[in-house]
C-alpha cells in the first residue's frame, strides 16, 4: 500500500518533470529522461517496499544524478540508510533533503528518527524545536528531551505553558511532579511561585503550582494556608477546594465537603490522582457519617472512564475490610457494570454472597457468568457449592465435573471440587464416585 506522505512525493515528482519539460529543448529526449526518471523513483519505491533496501538506495541514486537538487530524493535516500541503520549516510541525507527545502515536516522528521534511535538527545532538541512549528503534540517530545539531558528548568517551563492551554497527560504531569519534588529545584520554586502569587494575587496557576507542591511533600498544612489564600483571592478557582475538602471534612462538616468534592470533580482539568484522593478522604468520613454515603454513589460515575482504577470495586473492598457484607456486595455490583468481564470483580462477589450465605444468587450469578467464560473452573466450584448448599445435588454433580476439566495447576481449588463432589455423590448414593473422589482428595493432600 502506498503511504499518504508518498502519494505527496509523487506529486512533487510531477511538478518536477514538469518543470523539465520547458527547461530542455528536444522533446524526445525529454520524455527520455523523464520514464527513466520516474521508472527509477517507482524501481527504488518498490525494492523499499519489499525490504531490498540496498536496490531501493541504487535506484534512488540514480534519480539524485539526475535531479542532484531534488528533495525528496534526498529523504528518500535517506529512509533507506536508515532502515540499513546506516546513521552517518542517513543522518547526511536528510541534512541535504533539509537545506533543500525546509518547510517540509518529513525532512525534519527523519533527522529526528536518526538522533532518536542513536539517542542522541542533544541534537534532537532543534529538531523538535523546529517540528513544533508543524505540530504542537511535539511539545511532549521536546520535554521529554529536556528530561533525558537534565534541563529540568526548561522541562518545567514548557509543562506550564502546556498546562496553561490544556490538561497534562499522565506522563508529562508524572515529569512535573518529578521537577518539583527535585531537591535541587524545590526552594527556589517555591520562593519564585511566592513571589509570583505577591506580584499577580489573581493569577490562578501559581497557587495551584504552589498547592500542588505542598501536596507532593505531604506539607498539608501549608497547601491547605495557600488554598485559602487562594479562595479568599479568587473565590470561584476550583482549585481552593482541593485543600478545603479537608478543612470542612476536619471540622464535621460533611455538607460543605461534599459540595468541595463534586467541584474538584467537576474540573476536567483536575489531574484523576488529586480526584482520587479527594474521594478517598471524604469516603473515610462518609464510613463513619453514613448519610453521607448517597454522596459516594453520586461520585463513582465521576470515575467512569478511569482505565486503571475501578473505583466502585475498590470501594467494595474497603467496605470488605469493615466487615460490611451488605455495602460490599452493592459495590461489587457496581464495579460490575462498569466492567461486565472483570473475573476477579465476579469471583470476589461471589464469595461475598456465600458469605452472606445467599446461595440462591451465588448458583444464578455463576451460572450466568459461565455464559460469558465457559473455561473459568471458579465459577463451575461457585455454582457447585451453591447447589449443594440449596440440596439441589444433581445438579451441583454436573457443575462440578465439567469444571474439573478446567482446573489447571490449582491443587487448593481442586481439593475443593473433590470436598464438594464428594458431598453430592453422597446425598445422590453414588458411592462408586464418591469412593473415586475421596481416594483423589487424599492423593491430593499427600
Amino acid at each position: 500500500m502506498i503511504k499518504k506522505k508518498h502519494i505527496a512525493l509523487f506529486t512533487f515528482l510531477l511538478f518536477s518533470f514538469g518543470n523539465l519539460l520547458f527547461a530542455q529543448e528536444n522533446p524526445d529526449a525529454i520524455a527520455l529522461v523523464d520514464d527513466q526518471l520516474e521508472n527509477n523513483f517507482y524501481e527504488a519505491m518498490k525494492q523499499r517496499g519489499i525490504e531490498n533496501y540496498d536496490k531501493a538506495i541504487v535506484a534512488i541514486q540514480k534519480c539524485i544524478e539526475k535531479e542532484p537538487k531534488n528533495a525528496a530524493f534526498q529523504y528518500e535516500l535517506g529512509k533507506n540508510y536508515l532502515s540499513l541503520k546506516n546513521y552517518v549516510d542517513a543522518e547526511s541525507a536528510f541534512k541535504k533533503a533539509v537545506e533543500l527545502d525546509n518547510k517540509q515536516r518529513w525532512y525534519w522528521n527523519g533527522l529526528y528518527d536518526v538522533y532518536y534511535q542513536t539517542k542522541d538527545y542533544q541534537k534532537s532538541i532543534p529538531i523538535v524545536e523546529k517540528l513544533i512549528e508543524f505540530d504542537s503534540n511535539m511539545k511532549e517530545d521536546l520535554v521529554s528531551l529536556y528530561m533525558n539531558t537534565n534541563q529540568h528548568g526548561k522541562a518545567l517551563e514548557l509543562l506550564k505553558d502546556m498546562e496553561s492551554k490544556s490538561k497534562l497527560t499522565s506522563t508529562m504531569e508524572y515529569y512535573k511532579l518529578k521537577i518539583q519534588e527535585s531537591n535541587a529545584y524545590t526552594k527556589p520554586q517555591k520562593e519564585q511561585l511566592e513571589q509570583a502569587i505577591k506580584k499577580n494575587p489573581k493569577d490562578e496557576q501559581n497557587y495551584i503550582d504552589l498547592i500542588v507542591l505542598y501536596t507532593s511533600f505531604n506539607q498539608e498544612d501549608k497547601a491547605f494556608e495557600v488554598a485559602k489564600q487562594l479562595e479568599k483571592e479568587i473565590p470561584n478557582s476550583d482549585w481552593a477546594h482541593v485543600s478545603l475538602v479537608k478543612f470542612h471534612l476536619n471540622n464535621n462538616d460533611g455538607t460543605n465537603a461534599s459540595k468541595s468534592m463534586f467541584r474538584i470533580l467537576d474540573n476536567d482539568r483536575m489531574d484523576l490522582k488529586i480526584k482520587h484522593r479527594v474521594f478517598n478522604e471524604f469516603l473515610i468520613f462518609a464510613v463513619k457519617n453514613p448519610t453521607y454515603l448517597k454522596d459516594i454513589d453520586k461520585a463513582i460515575p465521576y470515575f467512569d472512564n478511569d482505565r486503571e482504577i475501578n473505583v466502585a470495586k475498590e470501594v467494595a473492598k474497603f467496605f470488605w475490610k469493615k466487615n460490611d457484607l451488605e455495602k460490599t456486595a452493592y459495590y461489587f455490583e457496581k464495579g460490575l457494570k462498569k466492567n461486565p468481564e472483570d473475573v476477579e470483580a465476579m469471583e470476589l462477589y461471589l464469595e461475598i454472597l456465600i458469605q452472606k450465605q445467599d446461595f440462591q444468587l451465588v448458583s444464578k450469578k455463576a451460572e450466568e457468568y459461565l455464559e460469558s467464560f465457559p473455561t473459568q473452573s471458579g465459577f463451575y466450584f461457585y455454582a457447585g457449592l451453591g447447589y449443594n448448599k440449596l440440596k439441589e445435588f444433581k445438579k451441583a454433580k454436573t457443575a462440578l465435573e465439567n469444571g474439573l476439566d478446567f482446573v489447571v495447576e490449582n491443587q487448593p481449588l481442586e481439593a475443593n471440587f473433590y470436598k464438594q463432589l464428594i458431598i453430592s455423590c453422597e446425598n445422590l448414593n453414588d458411592m462408586a464416585k464418591k469412593e473415586l473422589y475421596t481416594n483423589k482428595l487424599k492423593q491430593l493432600q499427600k
